[in-house]
């Protein structure tokens, strides 16, 4: 599953630049530069691919410019196989892989706090009230007796 990339690999006249032209922008028209894993976080799609590129061991920088990927290669490597990283970046089934099953991804019911019975003074808390998260109703505790040493 997922939507294979269209990547034309493009030679630079700089000796250990390559470029990428995809079929898609990454970036809108801003620029993404990263100089390590390290600056490559978030969620972005430049920043995902990025990543993929860095963990492939050849890429010493890479620059994003809207559907244009240029990658700077550390010292005495080639491009080769950076393509098919850039082609498969949104692909995320592929053969071989089991995809997860419908239990897999069901969220795992959560188990809440209990929720105290009693509120201030003793006072048991009324049905609409104790479906109020506590810290909300400490809050709420706070404030009044901060209005009321303000009022006198």
């Amino acid at each position: 599953m997922g939507q294979l990339v269209g990547v034309i690999e493009k030679p630079s006249a700089t000796p250990g630049v390559v470029r990428f032209e995809l079929n898609r922008s990454l970036t809108g028209m801003g620029h993404e530069r990263y100089t390590s894993m390290l600056d490559a976080i978030g969620v972005t799609p430049a920043a995902s691919l990025s990543r993929q590129l860095f963990a492939s061991g050849r890429v010493a920088a890479v620059h994003v410019f809207g559907n244009m990927v240029t990658v700077d290669l550390e010292k005495g490597y080639d491009s080769t196989g950076l393509a098919d990283i850039v082609r498969e970046m949104y692909r995320y089934w592929k053969p071989g892989v089991e995809p997860p099953s419908f239990e897999d991804l069901q969220p795992a019911e959560e188990t809440s706090a209990p929720i105290a019975a009693v509120g201030e003074g003793g006072v048991e808390l009324s049905e609409a009230a104790k479906r109020v998260p506590p810290h909300l109703l400490e809050r709420s505790r706070a404030a009044r007796e901060r209005w009321k040493a303000n009022k006198g």
